[in-house]
């Protein structure tokens, strides 16, 4: 199966499931669920490698910002299945990455998939909040 046949499969599934999806201009496949757009990205070289990346939801507004991104990006990642959250540029993605043999095993994961993108990026703006930088565990004794 090309790339033009799994966006096909894709957006069809979509359409049954009642979204509006489209096909960008790179062949990936683009729908809004819940207020957010998501992507289907598709590997022409790897047919069973299903991929839905949900980008730029948080812009990184400095490089001390980066910081607070990258701890809690990992703890995001660390603490939820199969969803990652990492910095792309100026912007932090969140995505979920699995391998479906035969590729229409997807429609069995793709809304597990999503809910654990969603649980990464709730998780992740826990630790964007306000006072929830991380503090040197390593504190200077006090003075004698």
């Amino acid at each position: 199966m090309n790339k033009a046949e799994r966006a096909q499969m894709y957006v069809s599934y979509l359409r049954e499931e009642g979204y509006a999806p489209e096909v960008d201009k790179d062949g990936d496949v683009m729908f809004k669920f819940e207020g957010g757009i998501y992507y289907v990205l598709i590997d022409e070289e790897d047919e069973v490698y299903f991929r839905i990346v949900y980008p730029g939801f948080w812009p990184i507004r400095s490089e001390a910002e980066r910081d607070r991104v990258i701890k809690a990006a990992m703890a995001a990642t660390a603490s939820t299945k199969v969803a990652k959250v990492f910095p792309v540029g100026d912007d932090v993605w969140a995505d979920s990455e699995l391998l479906c043999e035969p590729p229409e095993a997807f429609k069995q994961v793709m809304w597990r998939c999503i809910r654990s993108i969603r649980a990464a990026v709730a998780k992740f703006l826990e630790g964007m909040k306000p006072g929830d930088e991380v503090v040197d565990q390593q504190a200077p004794a006090p003075a004698a």
